[in-house]
């Protein structure tokens, strides 16, 4: 879904942004230029960006455990 129309920018781009590391609305203005026109996007973006942090601290963490193999006699 659009959420910046001015800017043409999607929900699934703000979620994306997150999952490379952007934390604040500031940010997101800067990366993608959200809410830096008319503003009227500004509230759904807060949204999206406090939904998607809040399910990323969630999440559980997957960790990847490298095995060896060992030698026996």
């Amino acid at each position: 879904m659009i959420v910046c129309v001015c800017n043409n920018i999607s929900d699934r781009e703000i979620r994306q942004a997150i999952d490379l590391g952007i934390n604040s609305m500031d940010e997101l203005r800067e990366a993608l230029g959200v809410s830096t026109v008319c503003g009227n996007c500004l509230s759904y973006a807060v949204d999206v960006l406090d939904e998607h942090l809040a399910s990323k601290a969630n999440a559980p963490i997957n960790e990847t455990v490298l095995k060896r193999q060992t030698m026996t006699n």
